[in-house]
């Protein structure tokens, strides 16, 4: 049986994704961020004609409902530049909504998340192949609880993976403990992003025993550990076996990071000395055609 990764123009053998930037976003907008929207198709396309140029052939983005995906545009860019791109479903924390929005949408939200994935986003009719949820920091809160909870539903009955924002890289553990403890989630279908932002090797690894995907995504950004310790990082989970749990995405938030194309112009080379080529291109191409592709259900 083939495994499929769902993107925005259809269903694709997990196969065929190439290199792949396993967490990114092309737009967003949030009132948390005013001012600092990414929501330029023009841009988009530029960064993505960067990234293909330098060998990139997937993006996924993990820009969930509510949040300016343009997913109408996600479409357009993949069918004119030739990348295939993931879009998502799911919630992010509370502080990124009006709270007449999610008034409206909460008691709904496992048949929103299934909707997405299953018919389409909006009139743009593009299915998503994602499900994005977010932590607290250092834990959860009820918003996560019952976000996480509609995931998990989804989860089953489309077979589309979690991504999971990991709140400056903590509570992985709690997550874990909801996620693939009380909702019985399989470890393997779950991606936490963010890991890298609290670089604390002992809860990497912890995470990395359960046996989910861990995606090292957002570098360039001074404000977190995330380059000088990157190396390091990935090569200490490699060395404990777990080089088949690694993604890396380029997380581009705000306008003028540098994101994709820097993952792959800067950070692969550096990767390459350290990890070894064999390993980066599994990180870059074996592990996300894995960590995406639609479960049985």
């Amino acid at each position: 049986m083939v495994s499929l990764v769902r993107t925005v123009l259809g269903d694709v053998p997990a196969g065929e994704l190439g290199v792949c930037d396993a967490h990114d976003h092309l737009f967003i907008r949030s009132p948390v961020l005013p001012g600092l929207e990414l929501d330029d198709p023009e841009e988009a396309g530029a960064r993505l004609r960067s990234f293909h140029e330098l060998g990139g052939r997937t993006v996924v983005q993990w820009t969930p409902y509510g949040m300016g995906r343009r997913a109408g545009d996600l479409a357009a860019l993949s069918r004119a530049g030739g990348t295939r791109i993931v879009a998502a479903t799911g919630l992010h924390q509370a502080a990124h909504y009006a709270p007449g929005l999610l008034g409206r949408i909460m008691p709904e939200l496992e048949e929103l998340f299934v909707s997405e994935i299953t018919e389409g986003i909006g009139a743009a009719g593009v299915r998503a192949g994602l499900i994005k949820v977010a932590g607290a920091f250092h834990g959860i809160d009820a918003h996560a609880r019952h976000t996480m909870t509609a995931a998990a539903g989804a989860h089953r009955r489309t077979g589309a993976p979690i991504a999971v924002h990991l709140e400056m890289g903590t509570g992985a553990r709690d997550v874990l403990n909801l996620l693939c403890g009380e909702l019985g989630v399989e470890p393997r279908r779950v991606i936490l992003g963010h890991p890298g932002r609290f670089p604390d090797g002992v809860a990497q690894l912890d995470a990395a025993r359960e046996g989910v995907f861990l995606a090292f995504d957002g570098p360039s950004r001074a404000n977190h550990a995330t380059d000088w310790r990157l190396p390091e990082q990935l090569a200490g989970l490699a060395e404990a076996g777990f080089g088949g749990q690694l993604l890396l995405g380029g997380d581009t938030t705000v306008p003028g990071t540098p994101g994709m194309p820097y993952l792959l112009r800067r950070l692969r080379p550096r990767l390459a000395r350290s990890l070894g080529e064999e390993l980066l291109g599994a990180v870059l191409v074996a592990n996300p055609a894995r960590a995406f592709a639609l479960a049985a259900h």
